[in-house]
């Protein structure tokens, strides 16, 4: 959940403040690592959840804040746009049914936050891009009340010197606009799962984040659609790089180095890296300074929150106030229903345990983990990658190596046989059939022509139906 500031103009002297107490905390952070004060726990997992509202005719509902307050729920908060929420669930360790214990908390949640919507004629959606939303309604008047957003939207387009931002998309058809704010951000949201792991393992979790990436993003797509267009496999990806577009490093045009990336290379011995890296490489965007002590390591979180790598590093701190790390893994997009959910965090808690498990690994580039995500990102299942020095058909990689090593890996964590069998069969028979969100979509446009809105009504009933995305029929 994102933290609030409490102005959104800042000084000089702001960003000297911060940029000071950032050194500060961030060298504390380093003597952390180094004197193991990080805790041990590994392997617990959790989830936020990026929903649409939607009012009955399957249109953008801009109702955020008037139903946040209604609803008084500590664990849905508010988004960038006023069509926008977030939900939360409790981390869980990974064990035993716990697959099954998170989908219940979700349920429990989105059935209580969805009866509530009704109340104002709306519903919730999860889906990564809402078919139904158009550009100009992407504008700050549709911005949340929250000041941190009116910050960030400042701050980007002072170190774009004003300039607007242009969304260059090109697939199945091309994308060109430009916009004059961050709001084109809003259209995209997704199902970021955490995993919390020891210190002295994250950099060996992280890389194998990277790895997994492109088979992630391919399995789980739900976002072809963007302004009517068909666009990529999964155009949430491009749609929010080029949505904060901050032109690189402190000292140049570095790509590696935008808000939103990939990354610059795998960690070569600590998740420390990043941070010395968002220290070294990104100019503070919202330079809030607060009293707090240092060991709250207040400003490096907010900083770390203002960078948006598709695998992202946290520190979190337990209740009793020892902090911890966390990967965020940022590439999986919301919906299509809460099944497929659970499902998706299934095959990534797997699937990085087992990479991560496998010191002798067959060496995957950087470069070609990058290449990979992309590619999948653009045309799905049916991408081909590189992966043990050959090509391969994503669809027939999962199918044949990965789901064995994501069994394997969600063995190795002692969780329900059952289970087991039930999320990674759902995983399974998607990709067996090949009807991810983003194809069902398709086809529903290739059957019924492109209207947005009919669209949107059908993929809002079958999710109510409750059934994983590979069961929904086209009417």
């Amino acid at each position: 959940m994102g933290q609030e500031i409490a102005d959104s103009h800042f000084t000089d002297h702001d960003f000297q403040h911060f940029s000071q107490c950032l050194r500060k905390e961030t060298a504390l952070l380093e003597s952390w690592f180094q004197q193991h004060r990080l805790a041990a726990e590994s392997s617990i997992g959790g989830f936020e959840l990026e929903a649409w509202l939607v009012d009955i005719d399957g249109l953008p509902a801009p109702i955020n804040q008037v139903y946040l307050e209604s609803l008084r729920h500590p664990l849905v908060v508010p988004e960038l746009s006023v069509f926008n929420v977030e939900l939360n669930t409790p981390e869980r360790p990974l064990r035993g049914d716990v697959l099954r214990r998170m989908e219940a908390d979700l349920a429990e949640l989105w059935k209580y936050c969805a009866a509530k919507a009704r109340a104002f004629n709306a519903t919730l959606a999860m889906i990564g891009i809402l078919p139904t939303v158009r550009e100009q309604e992407l504008t700050l008047d549709s911005m949340s009340r929250w000041e941190r957003y009116r910050a960030l939207n400042e701050q980007v387009l002072r170190l774009r010197r004003g300039q607007p931002l242009r969304l260059d998309i090109r697939g199945g058809e091309a994308l060109c606009t430009e916009h004059s704010d961050v709001m084109l951000e809003a259209a995209t949201t997704s199902f970021q799962i955490h995993l919390q792991v020891k210190a002295s393992e994250a950099a060996a979790f992280f890389n194998a984040a990277l790895m997994l990436s492109a088979p992630m993003v391919a399995a789980t797509a739900n976002s072809p659609f963007l302004f009517g267009r068909q666009l990529w496999q999964e155009t949430r990806i491009p749609l929010f790089e080029q949505a904060v577009a901050v032109g690189g490093d402190i000292a140049g045009d570095a790509p590696v180095y935008r808000r939103v990336t990939f990354g610059s290379g795998y960690l070569q011995s600590s998740l420390l890296e990043l941070f010395q890296e968002n220290l070294a490489h990104y100019p503070p965007l919202l330079p809030h300074c607060h009293d707090t002590a240092p060991e709250d390591l207040h400003h490096l979180r907010l900083h770390n929150g203002t960078i948006w790598r598709w695998n992202r590093p946290l520190i979190g701190f337990g209740r009793d106030g020892t902090p911890h790390v966390r990967i965020e893994h940022r590439v999986v997009p919301a919906g299509p229903s809460i099944a497929d959910s659970i499902a998706n965090a299934a095959l990534f808690y797997g699937l990085v345990h087992a990479l991560a498990d496998v010191p002798a690994w067959p060496a995957l580039s950087f470069a070609q983990s990058r290449a990979n995500f992309y590619a999948a990102a653009k045309d799905g299942l049916r991408a081909e990658v590189l992966w043990r020095d050959a090509k391969v058909s994503l669809r027939q990689l999962l199918l044949t190596e990965l789901l064995p090593l994501a069994k394997q890996g969600l063995a190795t964590l002692a969780i329900a046989e059952a289970d087991i069998a039930y999320y990674l069969g759902i995983i399974e028979a998607r990709i067996g059939s090949e009807q991810t969100g983003s194809r069902w979509q398709q086809a529903f446009v290739d059957r019924h022509g492109r209207d947005m809105q009919a669209l949107t009504l059908a993929y809002l009933e079958c999710q109510r139906s409750g059934l994983p995305v590979h069961e929904w029929a086209l009417p």
